[in-house]
């Protein structure tokens, strides 16, 4: 089903190091779906990608800083990975706000590979049931999280995927929770 996702905006929260196909295939499946991406970062002009963490895979075009950005202005948040990208992006103080506001709206978050470590960055992890690439699992259960070793993990409105390999669940999930997502009422 195409439009589903028609008027809803989602940031994708990434800087240098993203792993390019944890950016660019969730934002593909947003767009299929209808909804309006921009990517957020730490600084304006272009983001470096990258494959397996190693190889250059070339760069993508920021819209907007995050320190000029709020989750009021989006229905959701994408937080891919790659490590180098997530290790960035919880030193930033706007970056961890950024993801504690959605996770406060209660609004939806996806996070894939080592994109929750800005989340236990945000401490908003504690108590939740979540997955992740391996490496990070540890600092996951320290910020309280329940981690488990699945595909593809629902807990109310956090998504969570290992890596690229669960791409596809990891894109269909995040589709399906945005389309459910609510516009604002107004007062």
């Amino acid at each position: 089903m195409t439009g589903e996702l028609h008027g809803k905006r989602v940031a994708l929260l990434a800087t240098d190091g993203v792993e390019r196909v944890e950016l660019e295939q969730p934002r593909g499946a947003l767009h299929g779906a209808g909804a309006r991406t921009e990517v957020v970062s730490l600084h304006t002009g272009e983001i470096n990608a990258r494959q397996m963490d190693i190889d250059p895979a070339g760069t993508f075009s920021v819209d907007r800083t995050v320190a000029d950005a709020s989750a009021d202005d989006y229905d959701a948040l994408v937080l891919p990975g790659g490590a180098m990208n997530p290790d960035q992006l919880r030193t930033d103080p706007d970056a961890v706000g950024f993801a504690r506001e959605f996770m406060r709206a209660g609004k939806p978050v996806a996070a894939i590979c080592h994109g929750p470590w800005t989340l236990a960055e945000a401490d908003v992890i504690r108590g939740r049931r979540l997955t992740s690439w391996p490496s990070i699992r540890t600092d996951l259960r320290n910020a309280g999280a329940e981690v488990v070793e699945e595909e593809v993990v629902i807990d109310g409105n956090l998504i969570t995927s290992r890596g690229p390999d669960d791409l596809p669940a990891f894109c269909s999930a995040l589709v399906e929770l945005v389309a459910k997502e609510r516009a604002p009422q107004p007062a």
